[in-house]
């Protein structure tokens, strides 16, 4: 396993100068993140090429954002977020078809996102709607050559295996954020490894809280100062036989996130070459 970072793609920030930072953080591989949906674009996709051949850094997968309102809660959270409520599915679903081209035109394998607060229940109609979205997103990545990866987080483990079973395609898995299933109270990292591990296909390198109240997400800290317990995931993805990379993200900004995330690289790598 290989320790990289996420890497947001923006118009305020130049790829060029991203990668470069990664570089001198001793990174090789990354994850390239786009909520923009006018940089889905050829253009776009070469600059990204350019940067990386030149600053010898490898992407890994792309995470596609989508349009419209998000409130990362359990409330407003569950009209705003995915490809759930219906007032805004089939924009994102665009969106995210148009990532799917754009993941090719950059060279990674997977294409990742957040879908939504998928309900428990399979009865439910919202159920297979998404499902029914998710095979034409999952069917054209195939087409691609591409993966498509659930990212953890407003699912439970069990959910989320269904959903993986129900859309039948063999390219579809887990980018696993082992923070995100305990932040959204949807189980513990280490444990879900029994219910999806196969399905394992990315990872990001985030940890966090449980929540404290039923309306806001548990707390995210620096790698190594939350609840999860990364010395026996890392055992636990190898014993799933889980051979890629651990993306470290860190969701906030300035000198305080470069600091922790060089401190999570040195805490993962260390772990990661433990017996």
């Amino acid at each position: 396993m290989r320790v990289g970072v996420l890497v947001n793609l923006t118009k305020q920030k130049e790829i060029e100068s991203q990668f470069q930072e990664l570089v001198e953080m001793g990174m090789c591989s990354c994850q390239i993140v786009c909520w923009d949906r006018t940089l889905l674009a050829k253009e776009t996709a070469e600059k990204v090429k350019a940067a990386a051949e030149k600053h010898g850094i490898t992407p890994t997968a792309f995470w596609c954002g989508w349009e419209g309102p998000k409130v990362w809660d359990f409330y407003d959270g569950q009209e705003t977020l995915g490809l759930v409520p219906e007032a805004f599915r089939f924009q994102r679903l665009a969106m995210l078809m148009e990532g799917a081209d754009f993941a090719e035109w950059i060279g990674v394998r997977d294409l990742v996102t957040h879908v939504g607060y998928l309900p428990e229940n399979p009865y439910d109609s919202k159920y297979h709607s998404v499902i029914a979205c998710l095979k034409q997103l999952a069917g054209k990545c195939k087409e691609k050559g591409l993966r498509f990866l659930f990212e953890t987080g407003q699912e439970t483990p069990v959910t989320l295996r269904r959903a993986i079973e129900d859309i039948g395609l063999d390219n579809v898995g887990v980018n696993l954020d082992p923070a995100n299933l305990l932040m959204y109270g949807k189980g513990n990292p280490v444990d879900a490894l029994a219910v999806f591990g196969k399905y394992v296909m990315g990872v990001h390198g985030k940890d966090g809280c449980y929540p404290t109240d039923g309306h806001a997400l548990g707390e995210e800290k620096p790698l190594g100062e939350g609840m999860v317990d990364y010395p026996k995931l890392i055992r636990g993805l190898k014993k799933a036989g889980y051979k890629g990379d651990i993306t470290i993200e860190r969701e906030i900004e300035g000198e305080r996130q470069r600091k922790d995330i060089l401190l999570a690289k040195e805490l993962l790598e260390k772990w990661i070459n433990e017996d």
